[in-house]
């Protein structure tokens, strides 16, 4: 059948993943499908994983290795806030997942590192597959970015508020989904600032609908 269905083949995976800096803190967003090749295997999953209070992460490429990536720096961010006894800085825990994923290149997972701290205030870093961070105004990754990526580039600026950036990473992940098979489900979003963080989730009756892709006539068999 090819080597698409071969069994010793690696499985496609795919997500959107989205985080945007505003003037007093970020935004991340994320679908919540994951896929195993053509089989969806959770359509609810949860890709924001906190790292700390105010540091999250975003999630895509392979589950297994982005979790365990996850677990190892919220390990060593609880044990160097013991040390220093206080919170650490956004651009110290980005440096953990770069770190994790220089040493150990096995690994699949583009990730996203975004978060809120007094000295620099909000802040995204994007940790692409390979290890090494860059810091970004907005980025996103994920097999769904790519349909996405000049509509952030037109629509981002600075200076947004807290509600036009939450309403561009919501839009942004709705159009992802509505052109990639692999994205989908509800739409995640956490809200990070000086206050803390504050999740929401948006159901698919709730958010953007593409109307240009639903066709006019139901899709069946004419008998």
């Amino acid at each position: 059948m090819g080597d698409r269905y071969h069994q010793e083949a690696a499985p496609h995976t795919g997500t959107t993943i989205v985080a945007v800096e505003y003037d007093g803190g970020v935004v991340l967003g994320a679908d919540s499908r994951v896929s195993t090749g053509i089989y969806i295997s959770n359509r609810a999953s949860d890709k924001i994983t906190p790292l700390s209070e105010s540091v999250y992460l975003l999630r895509s490429g392979s589950a297994a290795d982005t979790q365990a990536v996850s677990d190892y720096v919220r390990f060593f961010s609880e044990q160097h806030e013991m040390e220093l006894q206080h919170a650490p800085k956004v651009v110290t825990v980005a440096n953990l997942v770069k770190l994790m994923n220089y040493q150990n290149k096995h690994l699949v997972g583009a990730m996203i590192v975004a978060g809120w701290d007094s000295v620099e205030g909000g802040q995204v870093y994007g940790c692409p597959i390979g290890g090494t961070i860059v810091r970004e105004k907005w980025t996103t990754d994920g097999s769904g970015s790519t349909f996405i990526w000049g509509y952030l580039d037109a629509e981002y600026k600075d200076g947004m508020t807290r509600e036009e950036a939450e309403n561009l990473v919501q839009a942004a992940l709705a159009l992802a989904m509505a052109r990639d098979a692999s994205s989908g489900g509800v739409i995640r979003i956490v809200t990070i600032d000086k206050d803390g963080a504050r999740r929401r989730m948006v159901t698919p009756d709730e958010h953007m609908q593409m109307w240009d892709d639903i066709p006019e006539q139901p899709i069946g068999i004419h008998v």
